[in-house]
């Protein structure tokens, strides 16, 4: 097991109190409510549960969750899951009042405030140059002497750069505290002498680079909000520079630090294997000069690791490692020169002894097991004849990665309740090269949607919206144009959950630049229409299918959604599926009533639809009005549907289905195979499939993923086979331990790869994101 990308800070050992089950709602207003089952929420033995929709009884505003930032989190050797860090204060707000995005590196909150200005705005008419008797005015204590002052507050003065005087602020022998913040400070001069500065705020300013804050190696406290220049990666090279460094904008650096440490360990390995293979690879007529040129170059060109919004810190790195490399003579490289944090910072308080509960009544609990060895092989071949008649086929060699605690309530540790639902990978942006994929998942659970970087494990953004739980998930990719004229791709995210509300997430700029008030009661999912990148679909508790239009977003980043369509509904939509052979034509829904299609042309005038064919399973009464919780289409003709039977998969045939449908409103689809899967009577396990490597994928009420490799299957011709296929193999679930004790048993809601297969993401009902990486033989 590879190490991980450590964000979180050491945090409290998580006790293992999971107290009873809860559906996606606050608990204690649902105590006494009995209302039918609904999605999101699953039916226990001797006892109905309450649905995922809001109770009369509930009134929002209640369950108040503290909005902070979410560190990253990943595991260790031995599948050790992270919980998120904790962050005291609130996060930013946008006009609409959502809740803005948290950075987990040292809670930056860059990108909010300049968005409805210019690049950089006018300039504030500034005040004069500073002067010894305006420091002492302004100092603390009060004194006759520069060299006397510990605290020197220079904020709101409309100060530039050039104002500032290394000559004079050098004076400042003993100054410990400087407010430089509300000011239109574009960088800080390199020379100010300031050797025992311990607290510098910077907040509010134009500040565009950090690294002449190496100045102050005895900084501890640091404040850069409202820099609307600064970026993810000047957070990373902050906790670089400065080792005493504990709190960045009032919140806790260690998590930022534990990444620096981990990436800059990354990095270095990188860096003296590319050093290696350059030195293999040089002739013995070539410079020695030139050749160690060359070699700089082409380790900041060559040598990449981690997501695309840090690479700057990266090869920023990447440079001051290969000079090192060179200055060595290639036989030695440092790494990072940061400090152990004081004990204050990483502080882990002693647990409380807590009885170990079931996590929901008369189901399976979580079970923990503190003595249990970490299982060595998470692969396991299911039993029975393999798919195929070529004989078996080999099992995909899936190395677990990390395991992530980051949609913990109010960040707790001890936080093994929430469910997390719906994942999805973002959008290559390089689509026009072969083979490009993203490496950026979005998930969602409880109050919280993370963006999760799955190569590091670093959690790139962390929304959280008070009140709210989210079940779904959907990307897009626009093209905008700039003020400039300029043509730019942005990735959209869209998040909706219990308050019936669409949030348009700007993942780049990092915040919720939209807000759709699509529906009045809950939104089960939503999807994104694949030929038209602003048209999404969302689907409601209210019976109701909407087809929205999105928009191109201004100058502002404000959207401006319209309504196109409305297809209404007999049960509650649980999967949304435009048909992949025609998606501007038809819409498949796995409803709680079976499986439903909708024309959804523009050209028609009916704006309000309804059902145009129902699809079932097999003939008789009987087959119709099953629960649909799966669907998805593996090629453009064959979809894989789930919940119509018990324990199977179902592949079948749109084309030749829709072919033989004449004038029916109901049809028998026509079954290509059926696959095993678990005899759980629990609904809810959303499968996905991986169209570009012929893969289903789906999870099981005991932590499982049952892999599919269908391509022999969807080319052999009818009839099907009699029996069911068993999977390819069953990903066994690797049992990652928690601060001391083993989760050994959890349900995985949902599963997902990214289009190539390199990672598979998966989302349990404890809280816990799990992230596996493909090893290609």
């Amino acid at each position: 097991m590879k190490n991980g990308v450590v964000g979180a800070a050491p945090l409290p050992a998580l006790t293992w109190c999971c107290q009873g089950w809860s559906p996606p709602r606050c608990r204690s207003q649902i105590r006494h409510v009995r209302i039918p089952l609904q999605p999101h929420s699953r039916r226990t033995s001797g006892a109905t549960t309450a649905a995922a929709a809001i109770a009369a009884s509930w009134r929002p505003g209640r369950r108040r969750g503290t909005p902070g930032a979410a560190g990253s989190c990943s595991a260790r050797a031995g599948y050790e899951v992270r919980a998120a860090a904790s962050f005291r204060s609130p996060p930013p707000t946008d006009s609409r009042g959502a809740t803005s995005w948290n950075r987990t590196t040292a809670g930056a909150s860059t990108g909010f405030a300049c968005r409805r200005s210019g690049p950089r705005g006018p300039r504030l008419l500034a005040m004069g140059p500073l002067s010894a008797r305006l420091l002492i005015q302004r100092g603390r204590p009060k004194c006759d002497r520069l060299g006397k002052i510990r605290s020197l507050d220079l904020s709101g003065m409309n100060l530039l750069s050039e104002h500032l005087d290394p000559k004079l602020l050098s004076r400042l022998k003993q100054l410990q505290e400087l407010d430089l913040s509300n000011n239109q400070l574009e960088t800080l001069p390199a020379n100010l002498g300031l050797s025992h500065l311990r607290i510098l705020r910077c907040a509010n300013n134009q500040l565009g680079d950090v690294t002449v804050l190496c100045q102050f190696p005895q900084l501890e406290e640091l404040s850069l909000e409202g820099n609307p220049f600064l970026t993810v990666s000047d957070n990373l090279k902050v906790s670089f520079l400065l080792p005493k460094l504990r709190k960045v904008n009032g919140k806790d650096a260690s998590s930022t630090c534990s990444q620096v440490e981990n990436l800059n360990r990354e990095l270095t390995s990188r860096v003296t294997a590319h050093w290696e293979k350059f030195m293999a690879a040089l002739s013995p007529d070539e410079e020695a000069e030139k050749a160690q040129a060359d070699f700089v170059r082409s380790a900041i060109r060559d040598v990449r690791y981690g997501p695309e919004s840090l690479s700057d810190f990266t090869q920023w790195r990447v440079r001051m490692i290969s000079e090192e490399l060179l200055a060595s003579g290639g036989t030695q490289v440092h790494e990072a020169n940061i400090s152990e944090r004081p004990p204050e910072a990483t502080a882990i308080q002693e647990p409380r002894a807590g009885p170990v509960a079931s996590k929901r009544p008369g189901d399976g609990p979580v079970h923990v097991s503190p003595n249990k060895r970490v299982c060595t092989s998470p692969l396991a071949q299911v039993e029975g004849s393999p798919v195929g008649s070529a004989g078996s086929q080999t099992a995909l060699q899936l190395e677990p990665l990390h395991f992530l605690q980051c949609h913990s309530k109010n960040n707790s540790p001890r936080d093994l309740e929430t469910q997390l639902w719906a994942c999805a990978f973002e959008p290559a942006w390089d689509e026009g090269q072969a083979g490009a994929t993203s490496q950026t998942v979005a998930t969602c659970g409880g109050e919280a949607v993370c963006v999760i970087d799955c190569q590091t494990g670093i959690v790139l953004h962390k929304y959280k919206a008070p009140s709210e739980e989210f079940f779904s998930v959907a990307w897009t990719a626009l093209t905008v144009v700039t003020q400039a004229g300029h043509k730019k791709r942005w990735s959209v995210l869209a998040a909706a959950g219990l308050r019936g509300l669409v949030r348009l997430l700007h993942v780049r700029a990092g915040f919720c630049c939209g807000l759709i008030r699509a529906h009045k009661k809950a939104i089960a999912t939503l999807c994104f229409s694949p030929t038209h990148e602003t048209h999404l679909f969302t689907a409601s508790y209210d019976k109701r299918i909407i087809l929205w239009d999105i928009g191109v977003p201004n100058h502002d980043y404000e959207f401006q959604a319209s309504q196109l369509l409305t297809l209404d509904t007999t049960s509650i939509a649980l999967r949304l599926c435009p048909v992949a052979s025609c998606p501007d034509a038809y819409l498949l829904a796995g409803c709680e009533g079976g499986c439903r299609c909708w024309d959804v042309r523009l050209d028609q005038p009916q704006k309000r639809r309804v059902c145009e064919v129902e699809f079932v399973f097999s003939e008789g009464s009987e087959a119709t009005g099953r629960r649909v919780d799966g669907l998805a289409f593996v090629n453009e003709d064959v979809v894989a549907s789930k919940g119509s039977s018990l324990g199977t998969i179902c592949l079948w045939s749109w084309s030749q289905t829709w072919q033989g449908r004449g004038s029916r409103s109901t049809v028998a689809v026509v079954v290509l195979a059926r696959l095993q899967w678990s005899p759980t009577e629990l609904a809810y396990f959303s499968l996905s499939t991986c169209p570009d490597e012929g893969m289903v994928l789906c999870g099981d009420e005991e932590g499982n993923v049952w892999i599919y490799d269908v391509r022999p299957l969807v080319a052999q011709r009818p009839p099907p086979p009699a029996t069911p296929q068993a999977p390819t193999q069953i990903l066994k679930w690797p049992q990652p331990r928690a601060l001391g004790q083993t989760v050994s048993r959890t349900m995985v809601n949902t599963v997902v790869a990214d289009p190539t297969f390199t990672y598979l993401t998966a989302l349990t009902d404890s809280n816990i994101v799990a992230i596996w990486r493909r090893n290609q033989p």
